[in-house]
């Protein structure tokens, strides 16, 4: 047996030698080492041999496996080495064809962009997943159980999930300001933390609406926070973004986890503030709406409103990036139509 083990070796050697490809190297590899090899046939007869020829032969027999695996893997370094595409070799003194370079889409550049401005004011970045349920997008966020935001016409809910989670329903985010609940639950107060993400609402589109959107939320909760500490939040963030002092407005808006709530508008830079499609025809948009968080979602977070207050503001990224290179139009950022999004390389 010992003499038979050593002409598997050295036929073996050989035939792996003279492998030309790397589908011949497959081949060679079944035939050496597969379960049907003589190899494999040898180690199964072991069983019948004494003791100290079982040793012997097993050792052996193992060695030549081994010593297999090594010299087809060689082979195979040295295949791939010398492939080409070509069926000549390769000229690399010659010159190289130009590489289209891809670049981000322009609403991801610009949450690189606010990641970059909120951190260097001492914010962390937060995410999380993008389906949300009743308990964290309404009921911690002080909206009524008749709100008609919790009705099918506004949000995606996930059927059976109710059923299957035995206690909520579970629903595409309708809107980040969930997670606000989600982190201070985790992490407590004082917290300052931005968390961008999609948003999904089942709404008409049109040149300042889609279906699916990102949002962009910041939040500080602290004590003693004022009001003029998020109107200073929000005139860096724009300077930061544009490169210049940007007019803001800033009009009384109901939202149920603010009290107070604010509208947040911009003058619009695609008309210059003349008036065109994008802002309804009157010289502003709405960019972000915000105010003082409400105690009844400090409470849903844990904390007594009585000791810690914060200033939400959330940033509709679509808008922002429409106003940065004056698109008319929100739909054509999410059209996938690479005519368009090349001309933001």
């Amino acid at each position: 047996m010992k003499e038979r083990l050593e002409e598997i070796k050295t036929s073996g050697l050989e035939k792996i030698e003279e492998v030309k490809n790397i589908s011949e190297l497959e081949e060679v590899r079944k035939e050496l080492t597969g379960k049907k090899s003589e190899l494999s046939e040898v180690l199964k007869s072991i069983s019948s041999l004494s003791p100290e020829d079982k040793k012997t032969i097993g050792m052996l027999a193992t060695e030549i496996k081994t010593n297999f695996a090594e010299k087809i893997q060689q082979k195979e370094q040295e295949l791939i080495s010398s492939m080409s595409v070509l069926d000549e070799p390769i000229d690399l003194t010659l010159p190289g064809k130009k590489i289209s370079e891809g670049a981000l889409h322009p609403i991801t550049q610009m949450k690189h962009d606010l990641n970059d401005a909120f951190l260097s004011l001492g914010f962390e970045v937060y995410s999380e997943d993008d389906i949300s349920s009743e308990k964290y997008a309404f009921d911690n966020l002080n909206f009524a159980k008749d709100h008609p935001a919790r009705e099918s016409m506004d949000t995606y809910w996930i059927e059976g999930t109710e059923e299957k989670t035995g206690t909520e329903r579970l629903c595409l985010r309708p809107h980040l300001t969930g997670g606000s609940v989600r982190y201070l639950k985790k992490h407590g107060a004082p917290a300052r933390f931005v968390y961008p993400g999609g948003a999904y609402r089942n709404e008409t589109t049109d040149a300042r609406h889609e279906r699916a959107f990102i949002q962009y939320e910041a939040l500080i909760v602290d004590k003693d926070i004022s009001f003029s500490s998020g109107m200073v939040m929000i005139q860096t963030i724009l300077e930061k973004v544009f490169g210049r002092k940007i007019n803001t407005r800033m009009r009384e808006g109901f939202f149920p986890f603010t009290e107070p709530g604010y509208e947040i508008d911009m003058e619009c830079l695609v008309c210059g503030g003349k008036g065109c499609k994008v802002c309804n025809h009157n010289g502003w948009i709405e960019v972000m709406p915000g105010g003082v968080i409400h105690p009844n979602v400090l409470k849903s977070a844990g904390l007594d409103p009585e000791e810690w207050t914060g200033f939400y503001i959330n940033i509709g990224l679509d808008r922002l990036v429409m106003m940065r290179y004056g698109v008319d139009d929100v739909r054509l950022f999410h059209s996938a139509d690479l005519r368009f999004l090349e001309q933001f390389k």
